[in-house]
């Protein structure tokens, strides 16, 4: 439960809203950024998942899990979309310190599926079930995906430290 959950009676769905995102929106953009290596599609997303939560109203049980599955599922879109014209990459225009910058780069090995479960998971804390419930998959699969994930993540920034 969040602390957004705890609000006052008498205060609107859209005030609610808008204190998860003062609350929590930084927390889901670092997470999209680690997930799609770029601030612009981390930012994008965020966005149109705000907005798309406030535009569905009281339909929306849950918010914030929400907002970071719908999230989620827009940031890959747009990867998706990018792949089709261009290599994927690490924006040159947003400044990371380097060991940052090499885990993105490494995480953008990964397979979408490890990426949003190691991201989810490692970097914004949530638990095996509450990943699975976010990306619309099961505990178990999640379990693997993590797994796998941050095996080739060993892999590929020991290979860094290597070169």
């Amino acid at each position: 439960m969040t602390s957004v959950d705890h609000v006052p009676a008498g205060v609107s769905r859209t005030d609610r809203i808008e204190r998860l995102y003062r609350e929590r929106g930084d927390r889901i953009w670092r997470g999209l950024l680690a997930f799609s290596g770029d601030p612009e599609v981390a930012s994008d997303a965020v966005a149109e998942a705000f907005a798309q939560v406030l535009r569905r109203g009281d339909e929306v049980r849950d918010p914030e899990r929400w907002i970071w599955r719908a999230a989620f599922r827009i940031a890959a879109g747009e990867l998706k979309e990018r792949r089709k014209s261009e290599v994927f990459g690490v924006a040159g225009s947003y400044e990371m310190e380097e060991p940052a910058r090499d885990l993105v780069v490494a995480l953008s090995a990964l397979s979408e599926r490890q990426r949003a479960a190691v991201v989810l998971h490692d970097a914004a804390g949530y638990p095996a079930r509450e990943v699975a419930r976010i990306v619309g998959s099961t505990e178990a699969a999640v379990r693997v995906h993590l797994m796998r994930g941050r095996r080739r993540l060993r892999e590929l920034l020991r290979d860094d430290d290597h070169a």
